[in-house]
């Protein structure tokens, strides 16, 4: 993805039976013109992101190096349990993906009670400048009630 591309665009889509949900392919190719080398990311209750695969794991690499550098020396060792928090959550949080034919993304077990929207059901795809949302609606709209106050100034306050 180029850094001057934003992804952006909200769709509604049908989970299939086999929780198979169809990715709009102007939002995807944007994220990875082929749809493979995905990362699924279990983002916040209803929400789960998707992102280029090689951007998230060099983000997340980063992070979890600093943190080893710090367990190395020493600065971590009355904080195991917030490791061992990091250990779990880093082990569920996210899964490799790639788009089967016509751009359908499977969404696997663990992320669908995540996700919380049984086969059938409608999701929303969100286009998140960087990634792609996808919400469960009630999900989506007590979002949107909560920041779009906010959304002026976040833009004067990043372009300024």
């Amino acid at each position: 993805m180029a850094p001057d591309e934003f992804i952006l665009g909200e769709y509604s889509r049908t989970l299939d039976d086999r929780f198979r949900l169809s990715i709009p392919t102007q939002v995807v190719e944007t994220l990875s013109p082929k749809g493979d080398d995905l990362i699924l990311v279990k983002e916040r209750p209803g929400c789960l992101s998707l992102w280029n695969g090689p951007q998230w794991q060099g983000k997340l690499d980063a992070g979890v190096n600093l943190v080893h550098a710090k367990m190395a020396a020493g600065k971590l060792e009355n904080r195991i349990a917030d490791v061992q928090m990091l250990g779990r959550l880093l082990s569920t949080r996210q899964r490799n993906v790639a788009l089967a034919g016509k751009g359908r993304l499977l969404i696997p077990e663990g992320f669908r009670e995540f996700l919380g929207v049984e086969a059938g059901g409608e999701v929303l795809i969100v286009g998140a400048a960087v990634c792609i949302e996808i919400w469960k609606p009630d999900a989506w709209l007590a979002n949107l009630e909560e920041k779009m106050p906010e959304f002026r100034t976040l833009l004067d306050n990043l372009s300024g």
